[in-house]
């Protein structure tokens, strides 16, 4: 078989698996409809955990929510599922507040290092950096 045959069959193979797997939602990016599915989410995986007031980001794919000891419960869309986490302020290598609602976490865990999390309002992006950072955010 030569070459430029062999390498548009790869093209085509590759091109039609990608295809496959978008059609079929595997693309999607899950979304957490509300606070009360915030809470679900995480109680599923941490079902002895009991979590207080849940804050969404702007695009519905993280929630933050209070736990007792000074912890957070984070949910995040991860593809077509969530993934939970409970982090202290310990847990965090840098925290800081980007204009106009942003909060740029970098975590002490190579497993999952952080993100930006857009919200709504800078006031509630202040609050989240607080409660995460135990007040050590920095604008």
């Amino acid at each position: 078989m030569s070459l430029p045959i062999l390498v548009t069959l790869v093209v085509v193979g590759i091109t039609a698996a990608v295809l496959a797997v978008h059609l079929t939602g595997g693309s999607k990016l899950s979304i957490i409809r509300d606070a009360a599915h915030a809470r679900d989410l995480f109680a599923a995986d941490f079902p002895d955990e009991h979590t207080g007031e849940a804050t969404l980001t702007s695009d519905r794919h993280s929630a933050f929510m209070t736990l007792p000891g000074g912890r957070t419960a984070i949910v995040q869309s991860f593809g077509d599922g969530f993934f939970t986490r409970i982090v202290t302020a310990a847990d965090i290598a840098s925290i800081s507040l980007r204009d106009p609602a942003i909060v740029s976490i970098r975590f002490r865990d190579f497993t999952w290092t952080g993100g930006h999390f857009h919200f709504d309002r800078p006031e509630t992006a202040r609050t989240v950096g607080a409660l995460l950072g135990g007040g050590k955010a920095r604008a």
